[in-house]
Order: C-alpha cells, then structure tokens, then sequence
C-alpha cells in the first residue's frame, strides 16, 4: 500500500484496489510523503468507511489535536477488550469529535451536565466503568479531570456503537423515559429514591426490559385475572398511581404500555412505599 494523502503523523489514506483506505499508527507518516510505502510494521488499524463517512474522519484526522484522537483510539480499543466484542466503526468518528469537543471545553472552564447521568449508569454499567477507564486514562494522558456526567456521555457512545444496540436516539428516549418515570414516582412516594436499593434496581430493570420489549415489537404474556384483581384491591393507590404515570409516559413519548405492566410496575411502587 502507498500513502495517497497524509492525515497526521499516525494516520494516512491509501488506496487500495478500489478501496481508499484509512491507515493508522503510531508515527506511521513520520518523514513520510505522498507514493511512499506505508510501513507494516507500523500498521495498527484500518478502516473502510462508507464515502461520507470516510471524507468525515479524515477532517477530523486532520485537524483534531493528535492527543485527542490517541486518547479516543485508546478508549475504544480498551472498550472492545472490555466488552469483548468488535464496535461500529462510525465510533471513531462519534466519540473522537465528542471527546475533543468536550476537552475543549473543559480546558475553558464550561460546565458539563448530563441530566440522564443516573439512568446512563443504571442502564449501562459496563459502558459506564469503561468511561470511569478513560477518566483515567485522560487525566494521566493529558491532567484533565473530566466529570462523572463526561463519563456518561462516553459511555452511552459506547453503547451505542455496540453492534446489536438501539441507536443514540433509541437510547436516549429510553434513559428519558426512565428519568422522566424516576422522578413521577419520588413526587408520588414523598423522597428521592436510593439508587443503591433493591428496590429502586429492581423497578428500573423491569422498566427497561418492558421498554425493550415495547421497541422490539414483543407481545407480552397477558396476567392472570385474579392477580390482576388482587393488586387493584390490596394496593389501589399504588395500581391508580402506576396507572396514571404510565399513561402520561405513553403520551410523552408516543409509546403503548399493556395492561399487564401497569399491575406489575404498582408492585413496584408498592416496594418503594413501604
């Protein structure tokens, strides 16, 4: 493969066949120029991005700071190791121009808030410990501390870059809904609700797996009558209440929760209240 066009010191475009190709690694363009041969033994990555995609990258490449996109590179490798599993390959440009952007930001003194903080790492734990990773690995590379709500946000491009995993809007609407949900049900409880609690982990969990199911197009499995009469009579305020908060969320958010869920999440409820 020969250099058609250098990006920075550690990455250039070839091409390749009838593929143009991103290659990456440490110094591979160092005292290099355009025809030359890309070393292999410099090699670390190659990518074959869709058209749009690739011209987007090399932008980004070519005018990121090098540190920044190192430090994307090693979080994204170290999340593949972590979650055994290969991530989409849009990823290095989602996270890369985030990171950046974000480092940026930090370095001038703007706040970052993510108000989805506590649903991201309720939702997503192993994403989230990843993004405590790359807290570390930021603050050793560069000695920039970046908050816990940086972290989220890396951790749901994490997320989202996962092959089988709902898109960043998909998943942003479900950690809403649950943020939205959480904070109905504290007004109606009367306190904030212990995230460490097994009650609150468990409510959460079944929402999420209902959510899951409801985007999935899943039938769920119909309750039985007579345990549906019990929870309307033994725990009516929390079956009204259940019913009233999931009404408001399907109207929200243009979603449909069956009749069963409303029964099982006064359960729930239940817990919290007493």
């Amino acid at each position: 493969m020969r250099i058609f066009r250098i990006l920075n010191n550690n990455a250039v475009v070839v091409i390749d066949g009838p593929q143009e190709k991103i290659v990456m690694g440490n110094g591979i363009a160092f005292q290099k120029s355009r025809n030359d041969i890309v070393p292999k033994n410099k090699i670390e990555k190659i990518f074959v991005l869709h058209e749009a995609s690739s011209e987007k990258f090399q932008q980004l490449l070519a005018t990121l700071p090098e540190e920044h996109i190192e430090l994307a590179e090693n979080i994204i490798s170290y999340a593949e190791g972590y979650l055994s599993s290969p991530l989409s390959d849009h990823i290095h440009i989602a996270l890369t121009d985030h990171l950046s952007f974000a480092l940026e930001r930090i370095k001038q003194g703007i706040p970052i808030k993510n108000k989805l903080l506590n649903e991201i790492k309720m939702l997503y734990k192993s994403e989230f410990e990843i993004g405590l990773w790359a807290k570390k690995e930021i603050s050793n590379k560069l000695g920039i501390e970046i908050p816990e709500d940086e972290v989220a946000h890396i951790a749901l491009h994490i997320h989202t870059a996962k092959l089988d995993a709902p898109s960043m809007s998909e998943s942003l609407k479900q950690a809403s809904i649950l943020s939205d949900f959480v904070q109905q049900v504290e007004e109606f409880v009367g306190e904030k609700i212990e995230e460490s609690s097994i009650n609150y982990q468990r409510l959460i969990t079944h929402l999420r797996f209902a959510l899951n199911r409801i985007s999935l197009g899943e039938k769920f499995d119909p309750i039985d009558q007579d345990m549906m009469d019990l929870i309307q009579g033994k725990y009516q305020t929390a079956y009204s209440y259940s019913r009233k908060i999931l009404d408001e969320l399907s109207k929200e958010y243009e979603i449909e929760f069956p009749e069963s869920e409303v029964a099982y999440i006064a359960i729930h409820i239940q817990r919290l209240l007493k």
